[in-house]
């Protein structure tokens, strides 16, 4: 009987338990353009590429979240635009039983690190369909991503918003 009564507490611990997942990786947006094609496919200058990244991230409810990177490409030759990329990448994580303060690195770090291979597959196999040179984005340091979008949100004094790429749980701005 002792047995008995031990297999309930134990439920109950692990119900407590902190416990964070993956729950889907999907393509939320992407698009392609190639506004001067087919003449600038005769160009024999190097391209340019621009890159920017975006981080966002929130709650969907209890204990779920939905984090996205977004990342635009846009690559040029001679200032005209030879293709240009916005691709989002998004996932459902499951977030229980972690604590608040953790909750906000965890969607803001570690969940954008866990997306961005997908969309680094997504780019490079869009441009390969596009018949022109490879293009693979270099690697992503999100934590300093993260630390740099915190250190500028005090520095203007802002309250953390969604667009931020941070989270605000409910109830954590009051």
């Amino acid at each position: 009987m002792a047995e008995q009564s031990a297999t309930p507490q134990s439920g109950n611990q692990q119900d407590e338990s902190p416990s964070f997942s993956l729950q889907r990786a999907y393509v939320k947006d992407l698009s392609l353009e190639m506004p001067n094609a087919p003449q600038i496919l005769l160009e024999q200058e190097t391209p340019s590429v621009e890159v920017s990244l975006g981080v966002a991230g929130h709650q969907l409810a209890d204990s779920i979240y939905e984090s996205s990177v977004t990342v635009t490409v846009t690559t040029r030759v001679n200032d005209k635009v030879l293709y240009l990329i916005e691709a989002t990448q998004a996932g459902i994580f499951e977030a229980a039983n972690i604590p608040q303060e953790q909750l906000d690195p965890l969607i803001g770090i570690v969940c954008p690190t866990m997306l961005y291979p997908y969309l680094r597959a997504t780019v490079a196999d869009l441009i390969n369909r596009t018949s022109l040179p490879a293009l693979h984005l270099t690697e992503v340091n999100f934590q300093t991503l993260y630390e740099q979008r915190r250190a500028e949100a005090q520095q203007e004094g802002k309250e953390q918003k969604q667009d931020s790429g941070l989270i605000v749980p409910p109830g954590a701005a009051d």
